[in-house]
């Protein structure tokens, strides 16, 4: 890369900061992972900065672009990482303020996806990109493109919601499932909970969490009654409710000083979902 006059980072940032929100959230749902998706939109600035920005007449096209190819080239070491992660593993949480498409059961299911099948996806169903542009940036033709996002479609297809939940009753489910869990009330817990519901737990072997998914009614109470043993010893604070990539959920501080986020998915009225992030590592960005 050639010496930058001085002044160059600024023009660079004029063009790029406006972008930058989108770029990381490309980076995220291509990763899961907050802090490689803040690595990966600074390393695309720094090549946007080396750049004949003159002879670009899309910028917003040619960073989707390199964010989503050296997105690509992060997730081969991802995967390597992912074989030797101890117990399940969840992406970063992202605590935000509104519904998003992009649920947290989808990003899972887009974990079992090729990366090509991933980034046309992503790519066009989600952010809105054209064949044409998704074909030049995964260096496929656009007929091949075509038939990744539509294999793409029809694997993540029961990953996405049958009924659209209203907010405002996902966040009161999310209150009296805390309220409930922190208290021990089994009687409204087993209420909540259908009767196919799965229980994540990722401590990333940083803190205690179960070391397998606990599926099914039975089980999930079973494990929740012992969790509720606990936290009436030792205390949880509620630190906020909200939507927690897409789902709604909270924020706790438990008795050990560290943060952990629930997000719940919620069908047909029902708990059918409990995500539950330990791990701190992941937690870092969240306030």
């Amino acid at each position: 890369m050639a010496a930058t006059r001085p002044g160059d980072a600024a023009d660079a940032a004029i063009s790029f900061d406006p972008l930058r929100p989108l770029l990381t959230r490309v980076a995220y749902r291509m990763l899961g992972s907050v802090a490689d998706a803040e690595d990966v939109v600074q390393d695309a600035f720094l090549r946007w900065l080396g750049t004949d920005r003159n002879t670009v007449r899309e910028p917003a096209a040619f960073l989707r672009r390199t964010v989503t190819r050296l997105c690509l080239d992060q997730i081969k070491s991802a995967r390597r990482q992912r074989e030797t992660y101890v117990g399940p593993w969840l992406p970063d949480p992202l605590v935000e303020e509104e519904e998003d498409d992009v649920t947290l059961p989808l990003m899972l299911a887009l974990e079992r996806l090729s990366p090509l099948e991933r980034a046309a996806f992503l790519l066009h169903d989600v952010f809105g990109v054209g064949f044409d542009e998704v074909a030049a940036t995964i260096d496929r033709d656009p007929g091949a493109t075509r038939q990744l996002a539509a294999r793409a479609r029809a694997r993540v297809r029961d990953a996405r919601p049958r009924y659209k939940l209203e907010k405002q009753r996902g966040l009161e489910i999310a209150n009296a499932f805390f309220e409930a869990s922190r208290s021990g009330d089994m009687g409204a817990l087993g209420a909540m909970l259908a009767a196919d519901v799965g229980m994540w737990a990722d401590g990333g072997g940083k803190r205690p969490a179960a070391a397998i998914p606990i599926l099914g009614k039975p089980l999930v109470v079973k494990m929740l009654r012992s969790v509720a043993v606990l936290l009436r010893k030792y205390g949880s604070t509620l630190v906020q409710t909200g939507m927690i990539d897409g789902l709604p959920g909270f924020v706790t501080r438990e008795a050990d000083g560290e943060l952990q986020t629930t997000a719940l998915e919620i069908e047909d009225g029902k708990i059918a979902g409990i995500y539950v992030m330990r791990n701190p590592d992941k937690l870092r960005h969240v306030n």
